[in-house]
């Protein structure tokens, strides 16, 4: 996925007609038969849920820093994300145990930094990192709805489509509109995440 964002239009197009000529699906979720898959819902807020990344440099750097991070530095796969100014979801196929501890460099590079530009120092930024495994292709597509329709259900826009900090412009130009709308009424929201935010 992130690779597909570092591409020109002309590009993100040719990838998505070869791959619809082959027959083969633009996105799809990693296989759920065995230990071999490892996606996870990946998410941190930050302490108290103050609004930390408030700026747009703020939130384009993090972004830059956990895609980066999870597909570059881990050699993970990024599925779906948001970055929003008090908390973060990922939905990646990576090892567990190297995310957490790059995850706790990276908080507290970026707390340090954070505190440096916000003349606050020893302020906590980051709180209550948590990570769900995916069960199923069900799993997937919920999460992948959960993380797209987020910076709405927080009410940091009224249309999903206005927040840039989101996989969701992706996958509209990959998938289109119907194919979302309809993982919208075959994977619904009902109670998911229900509580994370307590």
């Amino acid at each position: 996925m992130y690779q597909y964002r570092l591409m020109t239009p002309q590009q993100r197009a040719e990838v998505v007609a070869e791959r619809k000529a082959n027959g083969y699906p633009w996105h799809a979720p990693p296989h759920f038969g065995g230990d071999e898959a490892k996606a996870y819902m990946l998410s941190a807020a930050c302490f108290e849920h103050r609004e930390l990344l408030v700026t747009p440099n703020r939130l384009s750097e993090w972004t830059r820093a956990l895609l980066d991070g999870v597909e570059h530095e881990l050699g993970g796969r990024v599925h779906a994300w948001v970055v929003q100014p008090n908390h973060y979801h990922v939905l990646a196929s990576v090892n567990l145990k190297d995310f957490r501890a790059w995850t706790a460099r990276k908080h507290n590079g970026k707390s340090t930094q954070w505190n440096r530009e916000d003349r606050t120092p020893g302020r906590k930024v980051w709180h209550r990192f948590s990570d769900r495994r995916i069960r199923d292709e069900r799993h997937f597509y919920a999460s992948v709805n959960y993380i797209h329709a987020n910076p709405v259900k927080h009410g940091f826009v009224a249309d999903s489509n206005d927040w840039p900090w989101c996989s969701l412009q992706e996958y509209l130009e990959a998938v289109g509109r119907d194919v979302l709308a309809a993982w919208w009424r075959e994977y619904p929201l009902n109670n998911y995440g229900k509580g994370w935010d307590d």
